[in-house]
């Protein structure tokens, strides 16, 4: 291919590409160096967001909710991604309706999905989870929304209801692409099956694992919209995720400071690079392997 025909084809998509990501993010980093109003040009700070932020205890809470919350629905979608797929591949013809069925949890609408997993967990709703606690003998249930781990058990388990099914996708897709031979091979040797899954399937699917931790840390970090339904009361209950932080101080009535928004937003970056460094590192060293 000439170059100019490589500028005409990849140029507006490069354009494109700088408008809506790179100026953004430029302005972000400028920002966070101001001091910023709504309606208001920015004032030259340096550094004054940042030390106020890091020395700011709740949004150092937030970051400790945010990271736990992320890195445990990292393992458990991980693990119970893995297991579901394993007896998916068992189950032959009936797969795509059992499939389609777990795909449902996944391609409703985030918000919507974490208000109607609310009502499990709501007596004014039917509260299907308090009504069976009780009927195993739990007379009084957890106050859900009003107590700190209860209220952070229930968010877990929404993120993790909401995107399983990605990882059984990819996962049920790279256990059909394993070779037949490696598992034969190892079966004649005396593996068991937890050996067969440890030794031979688990490193096969290495990239998929590393490609769901990627996208789950990503979206784990950037978690917003499912905890306005499932902790109206996160700030006092002390599971504000970090984008909630960001919006309750700059957009929420009487803040509305797009300095320190955007200095939060900055060190959010940071620690999304710092999280995935393991799982980039991993994967760059299977390419050169390969």
């Amino acid at each position: 291919m000439r170059r100019k025909e490589f500028v005409l084809l990849v140029g507006p998509s490069a354009v494109i590409m700088i408008g809506l990501l790179v100026f953004p993010l430029f302005q972000t980093v400028v920002w966070s160096l101001q001091k910023v109003t709504y309606g208001t040009p920015g004032t030259f700070i340096g550094l004054d967001n940042f030390t106020g932020i890091l020395g700011d205890s709740r949004f150092r809470e937030a970051v400790l909710f945010t990271v736990g919350l992320t890195l445990t629905g990292l393992v458990l979608k991980l693990v119970c991604g893995f297991l579901i797929a394993v007896l998916l591949q068992r189950v032959g013809r009936l797969r795509p309706m059992f499939l389609g069925f777990l795909l449902l949890s996944y391609i409703v609408p985030t918000v919507i999905g974490a208000t109607a997993f609310s009502w499990l967990f709501d007596s004014n709703f039917g509260g299907l989870i308090n009504w069976i606690l009780q009927h195993v003998g739990v007379s009084d249930p957890p106050l859900w929304f009003a107590d700190q781990w209860p209220n952070r058990l229930m968010i877990l388990g929404n993120i993790v209801w909401h995107e399983l099914p990605f990882s059984i996708l990819i996962l049920l897709a790279g256990l059909q692409g394993i070779n037949t031979e490696s598992i034969e091979a190892a079966q004649i040797d005396g593996a068991n099956w937890f050996q067969q899954q440890r030794y031979v399937v688990i490193p096969a699917l290495g990239p998929l694992l590393g490609f769901i931790s990627l996208i789950t840390i990503m979206d784990g970090l950037r978690v917003f919209d499912a905890l306005v339904p499932l902790a109206p009361s996160a700030v006092s209950l002390h599971n504000e995720s970090i984008m909630i932080y960001v919006y309750n101080i700059a957009f929420a009535a009487g803040t509305q400071n797009l300095g320190v928004g955007s200095a939060v937003s900055v060190i959010t970056m940071v620690i999304i690079a710092i999280l995935l460094v393991p799982f980039i590192r991993q994967t760059y060293r299977e390419a050169r392997g390969a």
